[in-house]
């Protein structure tokens, strides 16, 4: 692989990320051929296939794998040599590339910027998903690490915890449980559940909380891909819905919503930032990084209060 250029390397990364040679292909702004090319003869230098065929598109194997592990180490030894000079010169910069599932939204923006208070000069690059597509972006390289509440199993990551992130059931005001008290899940079991889409982890903790039980989903037809979506068709009474204490913290304390006293919940889960473990950071990254783990449980949003009765008065079933 001694004749391995940075032309091949981008090859590889983008048939990987787009899936096929003809759009790989017109990003690189080059001809299929050429780009088939290119492909073929790294994979004759390996004496290995970088990718195979499904019915999605292309996708790496593990040699394919091998090659975008050293196209991140190359991309990330080239941004901190920048990033170093850059230093040099007194601009303290670099990027970082954040991913976040769609629940950590609530308090992703002031952890930036309280990070940036003493980093001026870093440019961070968010985005925003649920676990599926956060997941994704870690797995092909696409973002430096995520904040998310169950890492993956499936690939080597590093991943360290810092704070708390509980799950609440929550109902309009005026819905028929509110103040009761001692629920179980058999007694809810007749309501109109709110989900959201599959993919998400919310859904993934409520489904493993209800395992078991028989539910009655609201009669409804909505894209749940959205905790604002849910909570607006809460208030409006159109069902309960389990969602992450920091999502509702404001209607809590505005009692536009409520909690149901339900056994076993609030469910106890905690906030992770995640990176591949062959992921190389970059110095901004890696402040980034332990800013997080060091600061990042001050910034979630009303635990304490998401938890608190928020009936006006609780009354015995």
């Amino acid at each position: 692989m001694r004749n391995l250029s940075l032309k091949q390397l981008q090859a590889v990364a983008a048939v990987a990320r787009l899936g096929t040679m003809t759009r790989a292909a017109q990003e690189l702004n080059v001809t299929s051929a050429a780009l088939y090319a290119r492909i073929r003869q790294l994979e004759d230098e390996a004496g290995l296939l970088l990718f195979d065929r499904t019915p999605t598109g292309l996708k790496p194997t593990d040699a394919g794998r091998e090659m975008l592990w050293a196209i991140n180490s190359i991309n990330t030894v080239l941004e901190t040599c920048t990033e170093r000079l850059r230093t040099l010169k007194g601009a303290g910069g670099g990027r970082v590339a954040l991913g976040v599932v769609s629940t950590a939204k609530y308090f992703a923006p002031a952890v930036i910027a309280g990070f940036m208070e003493s980093h001026p000069q870093v440019e961070i690059n968010l985005t925003v998903g649920n676990r599926t597509g956060t997941v994704d972006a870690l797995r092909n390289y696409e973002i430096d690490f995520a904040i998310m509440g169950r890492p993956p199993r499936d690939f080597a990551i590093e991943a360290e915890k810092f704070g708390p992130h509980p799950l609440v059931l929550i109902a309009a005001p005026g819905h028929p449980l509110a103040g009761k008290t001692g629920l179980t899940r058999e007694d809810i079991a007749d309501q109109s559940f709110l989900v959201r889409e599959e993919g998400s982890g919310t859904r993934a903790v409520f489904e493993e909380f209800m395992n078991g039980v028989m539910i009655r989903r609201a009669r409804l037809g909505i894209d749940a891909g959205s905790n604002e979506t849910l909570k607006q068709a809460v208030m409006a009474g159109l069902g309960i819905a389990l969602l992450s204490s920091h999502t509702v913290s404001a209607e809590l304390a505005s009692k536009r919503l409520i909690l149901l006293d339900v056994q076993g919940l609030p469910i106890r889960r905690d906030w992770y930032v995640v990176r591949r473990a062959d992921k190389v950071l970059g110095p901004a990254s890696d402040s980034f990084w332990h800013y997080l783990v060091q600061e990042g449980e001050g910034f979630l949003p009303g635990v304490d209060e998401a938890l608190a009765p928020t009936a006006p008065e609780r009354v015995e079933p």
